[in-house]
């Protein structure tokens, strides 16, 4: 057995109930690969599960991506070697460890060009954006679409790879102070959502013209005026809660919005296949290869400052993504 240093919690609550501990990690079992994490990726849904928004059974872990080197495997264990450069995504809470044992078949090889904070925070976030873009809605050239939260993590991937892609991008900040890690993601007009007229402002900046798709991040404060924001048959795309959640929508709302459509995916069902999983994150690392993905690491906390990193995300202090380094 080996000692590991890991975040747990044992009540929902404020960032103070992230408490570290030391135990131990035993050998992989069949199936699993042991990696030693290098760095770890903080995501929104990490502070949702601390809150019991969405709750787990306590104690717990948080956390869902990481990238490190792999340390030892388990039986059956054949296409993974020790040694090699490894991150996941989906292999249920407890990311936030220095040491952890992963079932196989949920990791995937990382890329020689991709460095472990790159891969560490690129693929959860990443693996969203492919679904949102690739999955969701199929984006082409032409699209106009709306990103709220277009400084942060997932949106200015979002944001870079529709650029690629060939849509035009109008970012949605809720400060006037990341107006510019938006522009410099490719948005070619930024709104505060912080404003009560947020929406005029958004149609101000298109000569009138309304998204093809909206992807809201931010749930409760912003979905009904994410309706105004969306053409005559267009998408509203709810992925995340970042104000709370979402409120119930009136099907008949809809109709009087211009015939909308509104979704609430997730980024594991998507991925929930083996296959279908590994085929995104190639696409997702090819994207990441030709430049249509990059990610800004906005702040870098130690594992024993993670508490911190929950209240900058809380707080909106952080622009870009936060890596945990074990």
């Amino acid at each position: 057995m080996t000692n590991r240093r890991v975040i747990e919690i044992a009540e929902f609550g404020d960032p103070s109930v992230l408490k570290i501990v030391q135990e131990d990690i035993p050998d992989p079992a069949e199936g699993e690969v042991q990696v030693r994490q290098t760095a770890i990726g903080f995501n929104f849904i990490d502070i949702y599960q601390r809150k019991g928004i969405y709750p787990l059974p306590l104690p717990t872990g948080l956390g869902f991506e990481a990238a490190g080197i792999v340390e030892a495997v388990g039986e059956g264990v054949h296409d993974i070697k020790p040694g090699q450069r490894v991150a996941y995504m989906n292999a249920g809470v407890g990311a936030y460890a220095d040491r952890r044992n992963v079932p196989a078949e949920k990791l995937v090889q990382v890329p020689d060009d991709i460095d472990d904070e790159t891969a560490a925070t690129v693929l959860f976030k990443g693996m969203t954006a492919q679904y949102l873009l690739r999955h969701t809605h199929a984006v082409q050239r032409g699209d106009l679409i709306f990103v709220h939260s277009a400084a942060g993590g997932v949106g200015q991937i979002l944001t870079r790879w529709a650029t690629a892609l060939g849509a035009r991008v109008v970012g949605g900040t809720g400060s006037p102070q990341k107006r510019q890690a938006a522009f410099d993601a490719g948005c070619i007009a930024v709104v505060d959502t912080s404003q009560q007229d947020w929406p005029d402002a958004l149609l101000k900046a298109t000569d009138g013209e309304r998204a093809r798709v909206v992807y809201d991040a931010v749930g409760k404060d912003t979905l009904i005026k994410s309706l105004d924001c969306a053409a005559p048959f267009g998408l509203v795309v709810i992925y995340g809660a970042s104000s709370g959640k979402a409120p119930a929508i009136d099907p008949e709302l809809l109709n009087k919005k211009g015939c909308l459509f509104l979704t609430r995916p997730s980024v594991f069902p998507h991925n929930a296949d083996l296959n279908r999983f590994r085929s995104n994150a190639a696409d997702l690392f090819d994207a990441v290869a030709k430049g249509h993905v990059s990610l800004e690491i906005g702040q870098r906390f130690a594992l024993e400052d993670i508490a911190e990193a929950h209240r900058a995300a809380e707080e909106r202090r952080a622009s870009g993504a936060i890596v945990a380094i074990p």
